[in-house]
């Protein structure tokens, strides 16, 4: 699967979330590529596990700010 952008100069960056198994997670690991558990980018190298699962959020070279999550999210985030 590849994600085709727009190649302007300028652009409004934009959050993408995908529902994704581990191994996605070990791609981005194996590359170096840092991430966070949470959306504003203060738990570096950490995941979270809401809804039951596991996420990360990690920039693109673009600026956009991509998440992966191992479960669908529910109704309410549940730390654990």
């Amino acid at each position: 699967m590849t994600l085709d952008f727009d190649t302007r100069d300028e652009f409004r960056p934009g959050h993408y979330a995908f529902l994704v198994s581990d191994a996605a997670f070990a791609r981005i690991r194996a590359q170096g590529v840092r991430y966070y558990a949470d959306p504003r980018r203060t738990t570096t190298g950490e995941i979270n596990h809401l809804h039951g699962g596991r996420g990360v959020y990690f920039d693109d070279p673009s600026g956009h700010l991509m998440e992966i999550i191992t479960h669908p999210y529910g109704d309410w985030p549940q730390q654990g």
